[in-house]
């Protein structure tokens, strides 16, 4: 059986700061005081942000102390309602309910040398990475990509690091300044020691830039994380199945035009979930029978094969039925 989520922290919003038209950071502390769960480089949090309403973002430090975290958040102009919350309507001393940290982009701490690549908002899990290796004096290189200088956030402390570091660099991509043209994702990754582990978080045309320059990589010396689902060419025909749920017994319809998350949330069911997107992880559910049509954008190849776990945000089933750890 799965485990039951952590029940979630309520922060107070410490602080926000502009870091660019489009970026606020915020810090969040502890109510008490008191010390929150530590966090490894490439964590996240999932704020709630009302009734149903859930997001998960990078944390970039613990912003000086235990009872603190730090995220960063851009506005999207295609929000559903998350980044158009944080922006529009979170404001300091308000209160909030956080979920436990958790990490799906963990860093390998020992590399011989760690190549990260940012993209825009991708910078967030990039550069509480690059702190960590100039901690420990681990060699690293940060290539940062961004529509303009004033559009990257956090890049005049990454750039103080970076000069004053003896293990790390920092090599800057505008795309204004490159006459609207993007990084060459390729060329960074071909420059990389062949030991290297490689880091990549951003939008989507270099992420996938990114998966075809590596390809040729050992597969867990790459490493990516995506804040936006992958479009498919061509998406699955979908249609309806059953689902069974181990714990009550109960049978539930999945039509062709609801997820596995929709209809357990029409039965009251209370689900965790997140971005609904299949790129947070956070609706990761345990499958005992059936087979599992994955649609997500975080599980591994080997995961997919066992058919032991899914995500009920955008899954759906192969077989007629599927039953599940609920």
């Amino acid at each position: 059986m799965n485990p039951e989520p952590a029940a979630p922290t309520r922060l107070r919003v410490k602080a926000v700061t502009w870091q660019t038209p489009l970026v606020h950071s915020i810090v969040l502390e502890s109510l008490g005081g008191q010390a929150l769960p530590a966090v490894r480089p490439g964590a996240h949090i999932d704020l709630r942000l009302g009734a149903g309403l859930s997001r998960s973002y990078s944390i970039v430090g613990t912003a000086g102390a235990a009872s603190r975290y730090e995220i960063a958040v851009a506005k999207d102009p295609k929000s559903r309602g998350g980044s158009r919350y944080v922006h529009e309507v979170l404001r300091v001393g308000d209160e909030i309910e956080v979920g436990a940290p958790r990490n799906l982009f963990e860093l390998v701490t020992d590399a011989p040398h760690s190549v990260l690549m940012a993209g825009g908002i991708g910078i967030t899990p990039i550069w509480a990475m690059a702190q960590a290796l100039e901690r420990q004096a681990r060699p690293w290189t940060l290539h940062y990509a961004a529509r303009s200088r004033v559009h990257a956030a956090f890049l005049a402390e990454i750039d103080a690091l970076a000069s004053h570091s003896a293990v790390g660099r920092l090599l800057t991509h505008f795309d204004d300044e490159a006459g609207g043209a993007p990084m060459d994702v390729a060329a960074a990754v071909a420059a990389a020691p062949a030991d290297a582990h490689l880091y990549c978080c951003g939008p989507a045309p270099m992420l996938a830039a990114y998966e075809l320059a590596a390809a040729q990589r050992p597969p867990d010396r790459v490493h990516l994380e995506r804040f936006a689902p992958v479009e498919p060419q061509q998406a699955p025909a979908r249609q309806g199945f059953d689902v069974v749920l181990n714990r009550s017994g109960r049978t539930l319809a999945v039509p062709a035009d609801k997820s596995i998350l929709d209809v357990l949330l029409d039965h009251g069911i209370d689900a965790p979930y997140g971005c609904m997107q299949g790129v947070c992880g956070m609706c990761e559910v345990a499958v005992l029978g059936g087979t599992p049509d994955h649609r997500d954008q975080i599980l591994s190849e080997s995961d997919r094969v066992s058919n032991t776990k899914l995500m009920v945000c955008c899954s759906r089933s192969r077989t007629p039925a599927l039953t599940l750890d609920l």
